[in-house]
């Protein structure tokens, strides 16, 4: 377990080889931190990547080729050691391979690089997963970063607001017990703008499914956004801990997520799967721009 930094003219960020997690993000010419420092009380993470799990699974199991295999929400790769694969003033990469831990859990052989950039005022979050077996992977891969929200002393989180990059709506699937089975809920937006409630995260996660948006930035209560998130991802999530008033939101860009409630399927069949056929590579990357 180490800290890695990497900065240029604009920002500077650390990243720890623990699940290889992004854990600070400051603008050089104030010294203003972005990142939520993982106080226990809410919350013990600042930006775990979600692999080969993406939220939850119907009973913590999944079944595949008629065996059933615990994993908890998220996956593992959170929790594991990352070496270090290559460093330079402004980027940085990590590996971590499948080894015998984690085929019990996962019998899929895999190597899993997370990359770090620097470009102006950008850090560029990259994700490569390889298949280097001869048959089929099947994984979901997200992320799950927390900004601080608010970040203006005197300030407080309901005196902010989210800004998509679409003027009207978007509907968030429903949870129930962190499975989808609940009723979806239809988001009104002016000129793209959400408030933050102290109800908004109530029933859990906002999940935005089908491309409905590519972008979500936090607006100051003086109508300033300080932090964008952009993103190809199909889905996504917003989130924040129900009903603890946590002073951060997590904007999370996913392919995956979690099951359907009562969802009894194959792996290889729940919705939003990622494929690699033997020797591919996927490649995927989400960028987090500071005001």
């Amino acid at each position: 377990m180490a800290l890695f930094q990497i900065s240029n003219e604009k920002i500077t960020i650390q990243v720890d080889s623990m699940g290889a997690e992004l854990k600070s993000l400051k603008k050089i010419s104030t010294g203003s931190e972005y990142m939520w420092n993982a106080d226990p009380r809410y919350w013990k993470r600042t930006s775990p990547v979600l692999f080969p799990l993406v939220g939850g699974l119907n009973g913590g199991v999944y079944r595949l080729d008629g065996r059933e295999y615990p994993m908890g929400q998220h996956g593992f790769a959170r929790d594991m050691e990352f070496k270090l694969k290559s460093q330079a003033a402004a980027e940085v990469w990590f590996v971590l391979e499948a080894n015998e831990e984690t085929l019990v859990k996962y019998p899929y052989p895999f190597i899993l690089e997370l990359g770090y950039e620097l470009d102006g005022q950008t850090v560029i979050i990259k994700w490569r997963v390889k298949n280097p077996a001869k048959t089929p992977m099947h994984f979901a891969i997200g992320g799950h970063p927390a900004f601080l929200c608010p970040v203006t002393e005197g300030t407080r989180q309901t005196d902010y607001s989210l800004c998509f990059d679409v003027p009207d709506k978007v509907v968030a699937s429903g949870l129930t017990d962190g499975l989808i089975g609940g009723n979806a809920t239809e988001y009104r937006l002016r000129n793209g703008m959400l408030p933050i409630t102290e109800h908004l995260f109530d029933n859990d996660a906002l999940v935005i499914e089908h491309d409905q948006a590519h972008s979500v930035a936090l607006v100051k209560p003086d109508g300033e956004v300080y932090l964008t998130v952009t993103f190809d991802a199909p889905l996504f999530g917003i989130w924040s801990p129900p009903k603890k008033n946590a002073p951060f939101i997590c904007i999370e860009p996913w392919y995956g997520r979690c099951d359907r409630a009562g969802y009894a399927g194959d792996w290889r069949e729940r919705e939003w799967m990622q494929v690699l056929n033997a020797g591919e590579t996927f490649a995927a990357d989400y960028r987090v721009t500071v005001g």
